[in-house]
């Protein structure tokens, strides 16, 4: 806003220039990527930045930090000071990847071109993104939904102990409730990556033909039903609830990583299956 001061001249708000500049800097670089056909590339790469810092981070969790944090055994100031210490930041990273990774994937929607063109949702290779999309938000309500709000009763359990306050008894329940679905989120990562990344790089990259609609059909509802179980299983719904080793959640527990990862790379195998019969792609030899 401006003030007229007594001389007639004005006197402007600092804010109106600091915005002023942020739209010019705003317009200069949207612009620029423009200019240079970069507009969606740009967010292309940011999207495969932030997703592999999330996904590098799920598998940190999944694979190192878990086995790792069972190895201290009865040494529990120990673990809690790791738990205070580096999973706090850790999962500070992790869950705004998540978010910005499906941000930057939005708006990769809306500022391509014709992204979703006539016939998107019957097509091999829409159908086959669009199944890596809701893998991929599926994923990242798990973080903030799931693991994360469990994940502040942990860390604030073990702050608390290393303060010298009395053990929350929630936290073991917490903790089991984050895991289970972080081990969900990796077992997902496999065939999320595949569809995110082979339906724009694989032989069909530019595959528009569109499939019957009994075809698409049955791909959904196949897809949705292998997807929803495991979801639903992830959330301690089914009748076995969190108990370790008890139904589906054989697949989250075990000897060390080895279910995770054959529950992982089954559900790919699956998929591929899926792909196979209702698609009709050329997929990659087993």
């Amino acid at each position: 806003m401006a003030r007229r001061c007594e001389r007639r001249c004005y006197v402007h708000d600092p804010l109106d220039f600091h915005k002023e500049g942020v739209r010019k800097v705003l317009a200069e670089y949207i612009g620029f990527f423009s200019r240079n056909g970069l507009g969606d590339f740009a967010f292309r790469w940011l999207h495969v930045l932030v997703g592999i810092m999330w996904i590098g981070l799920l598998y940190y969790f999944n694979f190192v930090q878990v086995p790792a944090f069972a190895q201290y055994g009865d040494e529990a100031k120990a673990r809690n000071i790791a738990i205070d210490k580096v999973a706090r930041k850790a999962l500070w990273w992790f869950r705004w990847a998540a978010v910005s990774t499906f941000v930057t994937g939005i708006l990769i929607t809306i500022i391509t071109e014709n992204y979703f063109y006539d016939g998107f949702g019957t097509t091999g290779k829409g159908l086959s993104i669009s199944l890596g999309m809701m893998l991929g938000i599926i994923m990242m309500l798990n973080v903030w939904g799931v693991i994360w709000r469990n994940q502040k009763i942990v860390l604030a359990n073990a702050a608390n102990l290393l303060a010298g306050g009395e053990a929350d008894p929630n936290a073991a329940a917490a903790g089991r409730k984050a895991l289970m679905a972080s081990r969900q989120n990796a077992v997902f990562s496999v065939s999320m990556l595949f569809f995110m990344v082979y339906t724009s790089h694989g032989p069909y990259a530019t595959e528009t033909i569109e499939l019957s609609g009994g075809d698409v059909a049955l791909f959904w509802i196949i897809s949705l039903l292998i997807i929803g179980v495991l979801e639903v299983n992830a959330l301690g719904l089914m009748p076995w609830k969190t108990q370790p080793n008890k139904g589906l959640n054989v697949l989250y527990d075990g000897p060390g990583v080895r279910n995770p990862l054959i529950a992982a790379f089954g559900l790919w195998v699956i998929f591929l299956i899926v792909t196979e019969v209702f698609l009709k792609f050329d997929v990659p030899t087993l």
